[in-house]
């Protein structure tokens, strides 16, 4: 399995966990709050992990152009916008089905990079990803009288909607990420796929979080007191939140994000298991076939 891959996985398994840790706390905070820890507690381990590569290990610094700021800044957003809508949706459905709506972002992301700068995917690749939006169909109809009719209409319920807006800002920001982090390569003697990644983590994450306390100072300041209280746990899901997104920017640097994203689907097989054994959530048989096919999305992908 190519080093992409492995990472890939790694990365999915912690961002369940930070996702999970995110519903919990979305339990004793508003969703600004919940959306916040993810970049404000994850800063300093973002700065930890660049501290480590440059003087650690001595790998040079990047020198960031007018187009990595560009990206950089259009990716935060697009991060926290799909970050806060993916906690909101938790409020609507269960913390599984919550999560499949928004794992739409592999083709929305394709869609984007085709648009922007012209990537294209193998038709196997598409067929792969096909698979798994039909897992996500399956799931938007799990709850209602299932038809072929109601398949199609489903993707306009407002629960679908939010999950594929999500969808959509997920996919955005990780095709601005891997544009910021390859122009940071022509700065460096040899191209570094892990320090790229690892100072637009830091760059990006100091956006996010300034952003955020901005518009709560603003318009939420009550939520700062909230996330005081729930601060042990805020940290954990900073920590792991940091440590999947520097995943997600080594191989979003090293391949395709919509490839990325697609091998990212077995997310959901963490998903499942902490609605069922976490969550103490029931789960019914069509959203048990829609969580199948997602996963069985990224297996197709893997051997394309």
């Amino acid at each position: 399995m190519e080093f992409w891959a492995i990472i890939t996985f790694g990365s999915a398994f912690l961002q369940n966990m930070r996702s999970a840790l995110q519903k919990h706390l979305k339990g004793r905070m508003g969703t600004t709050g919940a959306t916040f820890v993810r970049f404000g507690f994850g800063l300093p381990f973002a700065f930890v992990y660049l501290g480590l590569l440059h003087f650690a290990f001595g790998r040079p610094l990047p020198v960031p152009d007018g187009h990595f700021a560009v990206w950089a800044m259009l990716g935060a957003l697009a991060q926290i916008a799909a970050t806060f809508l993916l906690v909101h949706l938790f409020s609507f459905r269960n913390f599984a089905v919550g999560t499949a709506y928004s794992r739409t972002e592999p083709a929305q992301a394709a869609l984007i990079a085709l648009i922007l700068f012209g990537e294209t995917v193998r038709l196997s690749v598409v067929g792969a990803i096909g698979v798994s939006i039909l897992g996500v169909m399956l799931i938007s109809v799990a709850r209602t009288e299932f038809t072929l009719k109601s398949l199609v209409t489903s993707l306009g319920s407002r629960t679908a909607i939010i999950g594929l807006t999500s969808g959509f800002f997920f996919g955005m920001s990780g095709i601005s990420y891997r544009a910021a982090s390859l122009s940071l390569e022509p700065s460096l003697p040899a191209p570094d796929s892990i320090m790229q990644a690892s100072f637009t983590l830091a760059v990006v994450i100091v956006i996010q979080t300034l952003a955020m306390l901005v518009w709560m100072l603003w318009r939420e300041p009550q939520e700062l007191s909230r996330i005081r209280a729930a601060w042990k746990t805020s940290v954990l899901v900073g920590f792991v939140g940091a440590t999947a997104s520097f995943g997600w920017f080594i191989a979003m640097t090293l391949q395709q994000v919509a490839v990325v994203k697609a091998v990212a689907q077995v997310e959901m097989l963490f998903t499942f298991a902490s609605s069922v054994l976490v969550f103490k959530e029931k789960i019914n048989r069509l959203e048990i076939a829609g969580c199948i096919l997602i996963v069985a999305g990224v297996l197709l992908l893997l051997v394309a």
